[in-house]
């Protein structure tokens, strides 16, 4: 498992940016963060983001949460960061006063050197006729498989948090899954970033078994890292 100061300076970069701080210096590092205030990739306000590792975990909140969010991890009695975190999942709700959210973790990802594959797909702006309803959300320009018919099989769209870290996220329609879609344009994707000097981050639901499959084919490995956030209620996922 790399430790989280031992990973590519890049992938350092952008958590330093993206959670306030990195790597943690105690086994759950609550920081306060004035990207926990302001408008993400999609123009959401996400009042928690977090990633864990086997040897710590950062979790970032707004600047005027952070005293009571850390004095909460202190009284918790609980050993080791899942047992942390799993105790303090439970509060976060209360504390950041989000009613109705749930916490939860998802698999964190990331890959600095993809598997080879060919190149599905055409890079195309958002506003292109041929790009599908649900990739205009993305920021940035998106990477799209069309088929003879010129429709699009499959695409990818980036989340760009910062200019060291660009999340993948790919969707397949289902008349052309099964085809390798998905793990080849993630491939194609995750060059594009690398040349661009940011890293690939690729997030799932630790259940999404379609998911893991892809970015297992993909070169981007479960290292034991988790993502962590707030869903439902008032809250933006991360």
């Amino acid at each position: 498992m790399p430790h989280p100061a031992e990973v590519d300076p890049r992938l350092q970069a952008h958590l330093r940016s993206w959670l306030g701080a990195w790597p943690p210096t105690r086994p759950v590092h609550v920081v306060g963060s004035e990207r926990r205030v302001e408008p993400g990739w999609d123009g959401a306000v996400r009042a928690l983001n977090g990633v864990a590792t086997p040897d710590g975990a950062v979790v970032s909140v707004p600047p005027d949460a952070q005293a009571k969010v850390a004095a909460a991890v202190e009284e918790l009695e609980a050993d080791g960061v899942d047992d942390v975190l799993a105790a303090l999942g439970e509060r976060l709700a209360d504390l950041l006063d989000l009613p109705g959210a749930r916490y939860g973790a998802g698999v964190f990802r990331w890959s600095t050197e993809p598997t080879e594959s060919d190149d599905p797909g055409t890079w195309l702006p958002r506003d292109d006729p041929r790009v599908p309803a649900w990739l205009h959300p993305f920021n940035g320009d998106v990477l799209v498989a069309l088929v003879d018919d010129g429709s699009a099989a499959a695409g990818i769209g980036r989340k760009q948090h910062d200019a060291h870290g660009h999340e993948l996220a790919v969707v397949t329609e289902e008349a052309h899954r099964g085809q390798g879609f998905a793990r080849r344009l993630v491939t194609q994707a995750a060059r594009r970033v690398l040349a661009d000097g940011a890293v690939p981050v690729y997030l799932h639901a630790e259940s999404n078994v379609a998911s893991a499959r892809t970015a297992d084919a993909s070169g981007f490995p479960d290292v034991g890292w988790r993502i962590l956030g707030l869903f439902g209620g008032a809250a933006g996922t991360p």
